[in-house]
């Protein structure tokens, strides 16, 4: 008699609000007949990241995702033609495709081996060795980077730094100091708001100008030297809709209790693998005095690139979802060969080597969590 095999197991399940909780936002929204633009729902969801971010809202604006948000950073800041801009060797690729796309070149830097970030004291070796026009450091996985520091490299350096904070809402905050975090409400993230992005500075004037090349680059403001309708600046079309808006605002709304939950799913699953892994997972470091507040992943590395390897093999044979990120490396990457500069970076190869992603989704149940752990326990020994 056949026994029916288990239902995959997923990597990431999108925790968007149901169609009931949006509904009278979207009726709200039907009765304006506003649509796009700058609409009063993201009026009213920028409102609400000001308070939470306690800046005047003029030092914030949303945008249509995260990488556009990070291409329209780069280039309010005026950075010179061909300007070097460091970023880790470690990231998404939409980090480096982003500084490309503003006209500019990559420089892949290596990350710290805990905390698996582009970190300054890296940035500073960098910039020794190298002319370097501004940084681009990534909260990897979400975990945020330490602001008081950056806002010193900047303070020393003079160059601007730039966090792609785009998997960190919630858990990457200015902690007092000045800069410029660009954040991803993508469906997959902690704030999911299907599509869009969310760029925060105290630079002046910078989230003025990246506003207005999100639309285009035309100029709204009376008061301005252009006349009102010509073009400032040669922009794009990066605004977020009110659809958007819409689904980011009930997100929002229960923001709190989501970390809480995405925290405690972590805590349990990180313990329980550790124990059946025998110890012999390594897992993210805190990379400075805050911590991450609404984990939407789960990544262990593995002892070497042969357990990880079986690890894949028996995650596969019993039906769950495994990602090596972030593989290819950027200094891997081929269309990358020739347009961008690679710096000696054998920590990321050696991460690289040994990371697997493994499932995380709030709701996850017992027999799944319990499926994940058996098969760790056979991968690293551990019965």
């Amino acid at each position: 008699m056949s026994t029916s095999a288990p239902e995959w197991i997923p990597l990431l399940v999108p925790d968007m609000p149901s169609p009931e909780e949006l509904l009278p936002w979207l009726r709200r929204m039907h009765a304006t007949h506003h649509y796009s633009n700058f609409g009063p729902l993201v009026r009213e969801l920028e409102a609400a990241f000001a308070r939470r971010f306690a800046l005047p809202q003029a030092q914030l604006t949303t945008v249509a995702n995260a990488t556009q948000g990070l291409e329209l950073v780069l280039q309010a800041l005026d950075l010179p033609a061909g300007a070097r801009v460091l970023i880790p060797a470690f990231t998404f690729v939409a980090t480096a495709t982003a500084v490309l796309r503003a006209g500019f070149t990559p420089v892949l830097a290596d990350v710290d081996a805990h905390c698996w970030m582009l970190t300054p004291a890296i940035a500073r070796d960098a910039c020794q060795h190298m002319h370097i026009d501004a940084v681009l450091p990534v909260a990897t996985f979400g975990m945020p980077h330490g602001m008081l520091e950056w806002h010193q490299f900047e303070k020393e350096t003079g160059l601007p730094v730039v966090i792609d904070a785009a998997a960190a809402y919630g858990s990457q905050w200015l902690q007092g100091a000045e800069g410029t975090l660009v954040f991803s409400l993508h469906t997959t993230k902690s704030l999911p708001a299907g599509e869009g992005g969310l760029v925060v500075s105290t630079r002046p004037g910078l989230a003025a100008k990246v506003r207005q090349l999100s639309n285009f680059g035309i100029n709204l403001d009376p008061a301005a030297d252009v006349p009102v309708g010509a073009l400032a600046g040669v922009g794009t079309n990066a605004k977020m809709s009110e659809y958007h808006a819409a689904i980011g605002l009930v997100s929002l709304s229960k923001w709190e209790l989501s970390a809480q939950s995405r925290q405690a799913l972590q805590c349990d699953l990180t313990t329980a693998l550790s124990a059946a892994a025998n110890g012999r997972l390594v897992w993210q470091a805190q990379g400075c005095d805050a911590s991450l507040m609404a984990p939407t992943l789960l990544c262990a590395r593995l002892p070497d690139a042969q357990t990880r390897a079986t690890l894949e093999r028996l995650c596969a044979e019993a039906r769950i979802m495994t990602r090596r990120w972030y593989q290819p490396l950027l200094t891997g990457m081929q269309v990358l060969q020739g347009r961008a500069i690679e710096l000696n970076a054998h920590r990321a190869i050696d991460l690289g080597e040994t990371l697997l992603g493994l499932p995380f989704f709030p709701d996850m149940a017992l027999e799944q969590r319990q499926r994940i752990q058996d098969v760790v326990a056979r991968a690293c020994g551990g019965q």
